[in-house]
């Protein structure tokens, strides 16, 4: 016979937090994590490395990204005392030398992840431990536009299967492995296309941080059946940077206003044809490109990995974080 439950029962398990892998807190929480640590940066760098659009000043900097350059310096150390564990267990079989910690960065378009990226290679590069800190963005293994509108792809720029995935990943893997030197395509958003004669050389940084849209895509399998390593495979540490859709399509709209007066303007810009039309026809066109690749993009790949990332980093309105989770370990 199964005893039934008394309301206060019910009360009591409808009470208990729901399961979650995360720890939740607060801007306020989460800001008084940093502890002592020094704010390394001035308001003139801060703009320096603020996106087009985005309001990131010195408190964000304080309240936000200090804390997070203290957890990853701690994660850092961390990760080199694991190795040292393994050399010690390994003996003469195969000790390890330093390879970089590697950091993925992902988020929507116009979200602001790019300002994060930069913000933390800046903060990151302060701490004596690790100093070197590269910066690489996964537009520069984008598919050269010729081969985008041989395959049809041109509306579906942005979206996993635009990218040479097998590049990138190798790309990672050999900085990850501890090659002496490893080069990148490079991508200008100028022209919107790949630059055929620049390369982006990385010689064995102590910490590579890789931003982008999808850097979170689990693995798919290959022809033969097999799953594949992801990308996200080789990362230590993983940040998504999230806001509510509604947001995040404002944003846009507002970042293609300023471009269309600045970089817009430039004869080179692949662009340049909505500074000759009305602003309500340009907004037309940017709104369309929003609904049909952007939002798609973002509901349909990016923001189903979101619950893959180490620490989710939660935009309000206004592109001020108000909210972080953290997974536990």
């Amino acid at each position: 016979m199964i005893a039934p439950v008394s309301p206060a029962s019910r009360s009591a398990h409808r009470s208990r937090p729901e399961a979650t892998p995360y720890v939740d807190l607060s801007r306020a929480q989460w800001s008084a994590l940093r502890a002592k640590t020094p704010l390394p940066l001035t308001a003139a760098e801060v703009e320096e490395l603020r996106g087009l659009g985005d309001v990131i000043d010195l408190d964000e900097v304080r309240d936000v990204y200090l804390p997070l350059s203290r957890l990853l310096n701690l994660y850092v150390g961390a990760t080199h005392g694991l190795r040292d564990a393994l050399n010690t267990f390994l003996g003469a079989r195969g000790s390890q030398s330093g390879t970089p910690f590697v950091i993925g960065v992902a988020g929507s378009v116009a979200v602001g992840k790019s300002t994060v990226a930069r913000l933390l290679r800046a903060l990151l590069a302060r701490w004596p431990e690790h100093p070197r800190v590269e910066l690489v963005t996964t537009d520069g293994f984008l598919l050269p536009m010729k081969q985008l509108k041989a395959r049809g792809l041109m509306s579906r720029k942005g979206f996993p299967e635009s990218y040479d995935r097998r590049a990138l990943t190798r790309f990672v893997a050999d900085v990850k492995a501890g090659k002496d030197e490893v080069s990148a395509p490079v991508y200008s958003h100028l022209i919107y296309d790949i630059l055929p004669d620049q390369r982006l050389t990385v010689r064995r940084p102590d910490i590579l941080i890789v931003e982008g849209l999808n850097v979170l895509q689990p693995a798919l399998p290959g022809e033969d059946g097999r799953t594949r390593v992801a990308l996200a495979d080789y990362f230590d540490f993983s940040v998504y940077v999230d806001a509510r859709t509604e947001d995040i399509e404002r944003w846009y709209l507002q970042r293609f206003r300023k471009l269309r007066q600045t970089a817009f303007q430039d004869p080179s810009s692949y662009f340049r044809r909505y500074t000759q039309v009305s602003e309500e026809e340009a907004l037309d066109y940017a709104r369309t490109t929003w609904q049909t690749i952007n939002r798609t993009n973002l509901l349909e790949n990016i923001a189903p990995t979101r619950g893959r990332a180490t620490l989710i980093v939660r935009k309000g309105p206004d592109h001020k974080v108000q909210r972080l989770s953290l997974r536990k370990l």
